[in-house]
């Protein structure tokens, strides 16, 4: 299966930016911990902390093959609509990721304008939550 996991603003300091959240790992541990995971299936990466580049990374799935999308859009996940159409016009299922549990935390991080365009979400699993999401995904190509 081929694989794209997505991670919006801020998330490019994971193991570094607020460890008593975040943790401490990095994402290339959790990349590299997937991969020998998942060593049949093709695990692409892409993050960036401009909408534009995310809506573009996931518009491209449309022609690169790609079967499944994990997404963490960061705080994009409370204030982006256009993030939210650029989902919707996918053909591919997309389980959106936090790390944290957003429901423990500021209420303004309550409200995800993204999960109505997403297969599922899976939050506050630290970087567990992606492996949950590539399992989702996989679970609906089975």
């Amino acid at each position: 299966m081929k694989i794209l996991v997505v991670n919006g603003p801020n998330l490019n300091l994971l193991g570094q930016r607020e460890p008593g959240i975040y943790g401490t790992d990095s994402m290339e541990a959790c990349l590299a911990s997937l991969r020998e995971r998942y060593a049949d299936d093709e695990i692409d990466y892409y993050q960036s902390n401009v909408e534009g580049f995310l809506i573009d990374r996931l518009q491209q799935t449309l022609t690169d093959g790609t079967q499944g999308v994990v997404l963490n859009a960061g705080a994009y996940t409370h204030t982006s609509v256009a993030l939210h159409d650029a989902l919707r016009s996918l053909h591919v299922p997309v389980i959106e990721v936090h790390l944290s549990n957003v429901h423990r935390r500021e209420a303004f991080r309550h409200t995800s304008l993204l999960t109505a365009a997403c297969l599922g979400v899976i939050a506050g699993f630290g970087l567990d939550s992606y492996r949950l999401g590539i399992e989702a995904l996989k679970a609906q190509q089975a």
